[in-house]
């Protein structure tokens, strides 16, 4: 079995500060990264920045600023921000690197070497804010301006001499890639969305620009720049050292296991790359999974609606965990999720602190008191015992197989349920009641603490710093955290003392309460 794993988020554009749906994105990432390597796979982790194309230069010079310094300035908050959401990321990419422009410029050459590139004039409307050419049926009318239908940007009309990519020449090839890699695009309505459009026809794509200069040049014409998109989604193989198809780093994780997007970039990473790669003779990635947005009053957010939410402010107030919690549960993942500080308030008193917190605090409190604060020694495992802990070794093979189709809801979902059952078993129980039976009081603790210990696992992937607080009870540490030891009952060494904690998370007080 390959135990490799190539995860990435899509590069994001700087040409402001980053918003929410940075943090989501790179969030989901940073738990399929976790839970890899939890379970004995070689994770390589890629997130970064795209630094081209015209947006980029008008920010630039309305700020009065050189493109490459505005983009420093900007990758540099991409950066901190990686190290604030605590992700786990391997790489950080900008589309200024060297490296970077090497790749780009050789897969230009092969594309050229093999007819797949041509010049030409292009007309058309163009899209500076999503650096994106539409057709006229793309287009509408929009308070006496021309704008995008999907996505309300403005275009503009583009008329300029242009290379293009033979996209027209891969529409067969791809729709037979869709059918015999059917795992592809997902989720399913989005691969429906990307067959449906290939099958109304593909048109060859502008692949050059004449009218700005803030890019990487065409190999053996200075005078264009690679179109944005071309230059983008090269990232993904230049952070392996492509072109060194032979260095290790390419040998072991091309092709990518998943290209983590928003939906709004599907039709680039879905039509556009696997075109590219096929036509230099690339094999194209495992998957692409176009997440929904995260909206705010059920609109997408976004700088000019004033309602976008900064991540870096809710993580001052309530912290990181709590944040990455809530996200990963809030969102229906694969579709649009609406968040609220309220709906966030509610996810840290309920599951959090009710929930998690609670079940720590009091079976750390009885441990102390009655087993003088040690893992009790003499345990006898009856049905009760056996029935709930032996449920985490039977669900091993089917949390390993929803998590590889990205079914993040049923992961959580089965966190609170183990969470519920664990409270419930501990009341149910009632050990306060067997103190004249040692052996049956040790039992129950026993089984209470190896299942804390089974669900810090489980959520280190979700709230890492706040799982890894809670195994300071056993003396336990991110080394000794392996998702197939989750099915192990007497993982914990009888006899060994345990540690208090300080609350996990403290419960918020609602203004109504």
């Amino acid at each position: 079995m390959d135990k490799n794993f190539y995860i990435t988020t899509p590069i994001y554009y700087p040409s402001a500060k980053p918003h929410m749906g940075h943090a989501y994105s790179s969030i989901i990432a940073d738990f399929f990264a976790r839970f890899k390597r939890m379970d004995g796979f070689d994770v390589h982790f890629l997130t970064g920045t795209d630094e081209h194309g015209l947006k980029i230069q008008r920010a630039a010079e309305k700020k009065g600023v050189k493109t490459l310094e505005f983009c420093d300035e900007l990758s540099k908050t991409f950066i901190d921000l990686s190290k604030t959401l605590n992700l786990t990321n391997n790489d950080f990419i900008r589309t200024t690197e060297d490296r970077h422009k090497k790749s780009v410029q050789f897969l230009w050459n092969e594309l050229k070497k093999n007819g797949d590139i041509y010049l030409s004039k292009y007309s058309g409307w163009y899209s500076v804010s999503d650096e994106a050419f539409y057709n006229n049926d793309e287009i509408e009318d929009l308070d006496d301006k021309k704008v995008a239908i999907s996505s309300k940007s403005l275009v503009e009309w583009v008329d300029e001499e242009s290379y293009f990519f033979k996209l027209s020449k891969w529409e067969k090839p791809l729709l037979k890639f869709y059918k015999d890699n059917p795992d592809f695009i997902s989720p399913k309505s989005r691969k429906n969305e990307v067959i449906s459009f290939v099958k109304s026809g593909l048109k060859d794509l502008s692949v050059s620009r004449k009218s700005f200069s803030w890019g990487i040049k065409v190999p053996h014409d200075d005078n264009h720049v690679i179109y944005v998109w071309l230059d983008a989604l090269t990232n993904y193989m230049s952070a392996l050292n492509y072109p060194q198809v032979d260095d290790e780093l390419f040998k072991k994780f091309w092709p990518a296991s998943i290209h983590l997007i928003g939906k709004d970039i599907l039709r680039f990473h879905a039509i556009y790359w696997p075109a590219f790669l096929l036509a230099a003779k690339i094999t194209p990635p495992k998957k692409v999974f176009g997440h929904g947005w995260i909206l705010s009053n059920e609109e997408k957010m976004s700088k000019s609606k004033g309602n976008i939410l900064d991540p870096i402010e809710i993580i001052d107030q309530y912290g990181l965990d709590p944040l990455r919690y809530y996200l990963i549960k809030e969102v229906s993942f694969g579709n649009d999720g609406n968040i609220s500080q309220d709906k966030l308030e509610d996810c840290i008193n309920s599951d959090l602190a009710n929930n998690f917190g609670n079940l720590c605090q009091r079976v750390i409190s009885f441990t102390i008191k009655n087993c003088s604060g040690k893992i009790p020694e003499k345990i006898n495992f009856e049905k009760d015992d056996l029935d709930i802990l032996n449920k985490y070794k039977e669900n091993l093979s089917k949390i390993r197989l929803e998590i590889d189709n990205q079914n993040i809801n049923f992961y959580i979902d089965y966190i609170i349920n183990s969470l519920f059952e664990a409270n419930k078993y501990f009341n149910d129980q009632e050990p306060w009641k067997k103190k004249d039976n040692p052996l049956r009081l040790n039992t129950i603790v026993y089984s209470t603490l190896e299942i804390v210990r089974k669900v810090s696992f489980l959520l280190y992937p979700i709230i890492p710093q706040s799982s890894l607080k809670a195994l300071k009870i056993f003396n336990l540490t991110e080394k000794d955290i392996d998702f197939t030891s989750i099915g192990d009952n007497t993982f914990l060494k009888q006899g060994n003392s345990i540690n208090k904690i300080n609350i996990l998370f403290n419960k918020i007080e609602k203004k109504n309460d």
